[in-house]
């Protein structure tokens, strides 16, 4: 009983900071099903099992709807596959001073010449611009929202909100979810971070997330900084929220009658059910 009753006071509250954050940051979400490609849609992680994915598995990858993240794009493999989407959320993307991210958007301007639709943060919609007639760019609420069931089903189908999105792929399930795919395919998406986890003899934690692309002696030294005031229960309570935001998505999709499919070798992922590549 008595846990009962923490729960329902702990729902309270999330509900109430959810649709506090929801009034103050949302807004319209003006993309949805009709701008789907097919029923099937495969997600293309940055995990470092995508290289093996893309090199046994090239005819399902070009037989279906493809979404890309992050860096994708200054891959070549971005641009002999030709997805239909790209999904940038790391405010690094829209900050400037970093040449990964210059290349990036240079790519996008000038090498893309495919329908291509870029989802970014709603914030940053406005800040971004391109002259490339090919690419599009459509705004996502980036906020996470937890509490009753009724009310987050109501915020996740409207887009408003989403399970809190601790990493690009939460955001680009729900993405994919909204534009009205019944199956997901998850590719890259590895999350074998605790593999890699060390501290060193000044008690720095040493994470390595490794892509399926090599990352350069800058990338990996703004990762550093990035950790250096980062401690071991830090990075634990945010894997922690990245696994449990999987099974709310599990969650929401099943009731959205969608599929999410994980067909990563090896995936640390245990919310979605285990399968191939469609062909």
């Amino acid at each position: 009983m008595m846990k009962r009753i923490s729960g329902f006071f702990g729902d309270c509250a999330q509900s109430g900071k959810s649709m506090v954050k929801v009034l103050l940051q949302s807004r319209r979400c003006r993309f949805g099903k009709r701008e789907r490609q097919g029923e099937r849609l495969i997600i293309m992680g940055n995990g470092p099992s995508l290289a093996d994915t893309m090199r046994c598995c090239a005819q399902q990858l070009e037989a279906n709807a493809l979404m890309a993240v992050n860096f994708a794009p200054n891959t070549e493999e971005f641009y002999s596959l030709r997805p239909e989407y790209l999904v940038l959320a790391d405010p690094i993307f829209f900050a400037g001073g970093n040449d990964k991210v210059t290349l990036l958007w240079q790519n996008l301007q000038k090498r893309v010449d495919w329908p291509l639709t870029v989802f970014v943060p709603m914030a940053n919609v406005r800040s971004v611009s391109t002259a490339n007639s090919q690419v599009s760019v459509k705004g996502f609420n980036f906020i996470g929202a937890g509490g009753f069931g009724a009310l987050t089903r109501r915020l996740y189908r409207s887009g408003r909100a989403m399970p809190r999105p601790r990493n690009v792929l939460i955001p680009s399930i729900m993405i994919g979810i909204r534009l009205g795919y019944k199956e997901i395919y998850l590719t890259g998406a590895d999350h074998s971070w605790t593999r890699t986890l060390d501290v060193d003899e000044q008690n720095r934690v040493v994470t390595v997330q490794p892509h399926f692309y090599k990352d350069d002696e800058a990338e990996s030294r703004r990762v550093a900084s990035v950790y250096r005031d980062i401690h071991m229960h830090d990075i634990l309570l945010s894997f922690h929220i990245a696994f449990k935001s999987y099974f709310d998505i599990e969650r929401f999709a099943r009731g959205e009658g969608v599929r999410v499919i994980n067909s990563t070798p090896g995936s640390f992922i245990d919310a979605f059910e285990r399968g191939g590549l469609p062909s």
